[in-house]
């Protein structure tokens, strides 16, 4: 009987739930019990014990969270509260950190990693982004600071689509605005997955013709994409600024500065799908192996 019991929430679309059985297979070989389907919207709080599905969460040696697409506020609430008192992977600092494009960027930009240029204001402070516009003299970004995916950007090429923009915005319920500097870039990027601080992978994104989103959510296509030492150096350091356990980073080249820039860190970075696979992306066992390792370490390093 094991000594040791984790506990998973992970995302069964795209071959998740085959990735889901291999970590639950090879922790199990590790004589590491895992229970799935640990999905804290519907877990509930009492007597000092947050339980989800029938399982004391805070009596788990470690809690495995892996879906990006279904976190809802009530979720992360409890997220942040388990964090408390058991391992998490990624960490709720860091998973919330990079959860937000600004904090991201912001703790990246004073930590000398290079990056694109940002501003943020309160939202009725919309003199100050026209007064930023003319600063930069360029094309800049709209950015919910908390989406994913792409959904939600609109490119500012001047100061009259800034103008039609701004009435949109205002109606929506939202704190600040954020833009990035437009960067000109070949219209497609670096995924970079690091776990645990080691080098796993790398992919590329491009961009479908007539756009610059190169998510795949907004049309854009995965591609096969090899990585110089300078990218897998930059992920890596990208990965230990933000304190992700798992990360993948999204980086492009600037050309314009002549060096490569990281756009984004991912908390929950998917694993190739069972398509993305037959076109030659073969990552994913040496990702659950690292993942596995992962929680191993973390679990019997507790006890």
């Amino acid at each position: 009987m094991s000594d040791y019991t984790v506990g998973i929430w992970m995302y069964q679309n795209g071959g998740g739930d085959i990735i889901e059985k291999k970590i639950v297979n090879k922790l199990r070989e590790r004589d590491i019990k895992a229970i799935t389907n640990l999905n804290l919207r519907y877990a509930t709080a009492e007597n000092g014990h947050i339980i989800c599905n029938g399982v004391v969460m805070e009596d788990l040696d470690l809690f495995f969270s892996y879906n990006a697409g279904g976190q809802t506020q009530y979720q992360v609430y409890l997220y942040e509260v388990l964090d408390q008192y058991i391992p998490i992977i990624n960490n709720f600092k860091s998973f919330s950190i990079t959860e937000d494009k600004f904090k991201t960027i912001h703790l990246l930009k004073r930590n000398n990693i290079p990056t694109t240029e940002y501003f943020l204001c309160h939202r009725d402070d919309t003199k100050k982004l026209k007064t930023i516009f003319e600063k930069w003299n360029s094309k800049m970004i709209y950015k919910p600071v908390d989406g994913w995916g792409g959904i939600g950007l609109a490119l500012i090429e001047n100061e009259s689509s800034l103008d039609m923009l701004l009435p949109f915005l205002n109606q929506m319920d939202l704190r600040c605005f954020y833009v990035e500097k437009f960067v000109n870039y070949d219209k497609s990027d670096y995924r970079v997955d690091i776990v645990d601080g080691e080098f796993i992978a790398c992919y590329g994104r491009k961009a479908p013709e007539n756009d610059w989103k190169t998510n795949v959510t907004s049309g854009g296509s995965v591609i096969l994409r090899e990585p110089n030492e300078e990218v897998i150096e930059l992920a890596k350091k990208a990965a230990k600024i933000t304190g992700l356990e798992i990360a993948g980073v999204d980086i492009i080249y600037d050309l314009d500065k002549e060096r490569y820039i990281v756009l984004e860190v991912n908390g929950i970075p998917a694993f190739a799908t069972p398509e993305q696979e037959k076109m030659g992306l073969n990552f994913n066992d040496k990702k659950i192996d690292a993942i596995v390792n992962l929680i191993e370490k973390k679990v019997k390093g507790k006890k």
